[in-house]
């Protein structure tokens, strides 16, 4: 049995929503299953995925917190949108 485990940013992608939306979760289940199921032939009832929401500081990327990580590269001359 697979087990996945999604791990994002907490923040919004919707304006007034600092969380990833049941929606968006429900999606993002589903489409591991199907990539398991395409890959690997692992039907769907098999998988497991855990969706895990991380406050913005408790990450670091690139040795700073990811918030400042992500200012830096946006200023980066080169930088692909």
């Amino acid at each position: 049995m697979p087990i996945v485990t999604v791990q994002v940013t907490k923040e919004g992608t919707e304006a007034g929503v600092d969380h990833v939306t049941p929606e968006q979760k429900a999606a993002i289940y589903k489409g591991m299953s199907q990539v398991l199921f395409d890959v690997l032939k692992k039907p769907p009832e098999w998988t497991w995925v855990i969706f895990q929401e991380v406050e913005m500081e408790d990450w670091g990327w690139g040795g700073m917190p990811v918030a400042e990580y992500r200012k830096k590269l946006a200023g980066s001359p080169g930088r692909v949108s």
